[in-house]
């Protein structure tokens, strides 16, 4: 009990403050991070949607192209 007397009461306030504003910021860091990952998954339907038109275009282009063909081929 005499070891808790001897600490001084700014020392056990200073504690308290920083731990408070530890808490803080890990808070603001978790809501930062939070809405970090919902841009992310955002992106990777925006990437999904990409490829797959991508892949329609160059469907699109080979089709384009085997038409041309039979049609140079008629005349």
């Amino acid at each position: 009990m005499t070891v808790i007397k001897k600490i001084p009461v700014a020392l056990l306030v200073a504690l308290v403050v920083q731990t408070i504003g530890g808490l803080v910021w890990a808070g603001g860091a978790a809501a930062r991070i939070g809405a970090l990952e919902v841009k992310v998954a955002e992106q990777a339907l925006v990437a999904e949607r990409l490829a797959r038109l991508e892949a329609q275009g160059e469907a699109m282009r080979a089709s384009l192209e085997r038409i041309e063909r039979q049609l140079e081929g008629r005349k």
